[in-house]
């Protein structure tokens, strides 16, 4: 089995795939000091919930992260702990697609990971809306080449903020509100929030739209994705574990 890792900012991702099947995935905190020796642990008790082993079911790991301290970590672990061979995105690694970016050792891993995944399940040219710490919007031409993007504030980092910065406004939880006029504070939020959010993606891929042309593909992706997508209008594909599927395109990738 492959054991396929997306370490971002405030999450990590984690799915074991049978062959293309993705048989298990968790979602976790990102725990930005943890050791190689730690996060055999943890990953341990993940794989024993599905009652599989870690040592004797996982023969291999691939990994995008954006957090340098874990990449290490992670290297360690598939090398000396589990002796299974590591496939980590970056400069170097096989991904089938070309980058057209002005600075590319600058592309965070997760978004490559996208963009693979967008065009080799999906084709091109599609867009990728991924709602994580940031939401991210990577661009895929008809032709399979990683054109750039936009990057805007998270769902959870801009409301965090607010809440911190507003001392009457209380948190909330993201969800659709029942009208677009709140009747109370909680929902006057949960509106602004989810259609602003929305509001923001519709418009951001439009003005993608029109400068990529006609049949274009629009999939979201991310850990706040559930809560936006249904007031998006430019959505055409909400799937959940597209970047741990581009991981194991990526993988597939390198081993020939």
């Amino acid at each position: 089995m492959l054991l396929a890792v997306d370490v971002g900012n405030s999450h990590t991702v984690v799915g074991v795939f049978e062959d293309r099947a993705l048989v298990e995935h968790w979602r976790v905190s990102t725990g930005l000091r943890r050791t190689a020796d730690e996060l055999v642990v943890e990953l341990s008790a993940l794989l024993d919930f599905a009652g599989l082993d870690l040592r004797e079911h996982v023969h291999g790991v691939v990994l995008a992260s954006v957090v340098p301290s874990l990449t290490e970590a992670y290297r360690q672990l598939a090398d000396r702990l589990l002796e299974v061979p590591v496939v980590n995105v970056e400069p170097g690694v096989r991904t089938g697609i070309r980058l057209r970016h002005d600075h590319p050792r600058d592309l965070g891993a997760d978004r490559i990971v996208n963009a693979v995944a967008a065009y080799g399940l999906y084709g091109g040219p599609s867009i990728v809306v991924d709602f994580g710490t940031a939401t991210s919007f990577e661009v895929v031409d008809a032709e399979g080449t990683f054109l750039g993007g936009a990057i805007a504030p998270g769902v959870h980092t801009a409301t965090e903020a607010l809440a911190l910065r507003a001392a009457r406004l209380p948190r909330v939880e993201i969800v659709a509100p029942p009208a677009a006029i709140g009747r109370s504070t909680v929902t006057a939020l949960q509106s602004g929030i989810v259609h602003g959010f929305a509001g923001q993606v519709d418009g951001i891929v439009t003005r993608i739209r029109a400068e990529l042309g006609p049949g274009v593909t629009t999939i979201a992706t991310g850990g706040s994705a559930p809560a936006i997508v249904a007031a998006c209008t430019t959505i055409d594909h909400h799937d959940a574990w597209l970047t741990l599927k581009g991981l194991r395109l990526v993988w597939e990738r390198n081993q020939r």
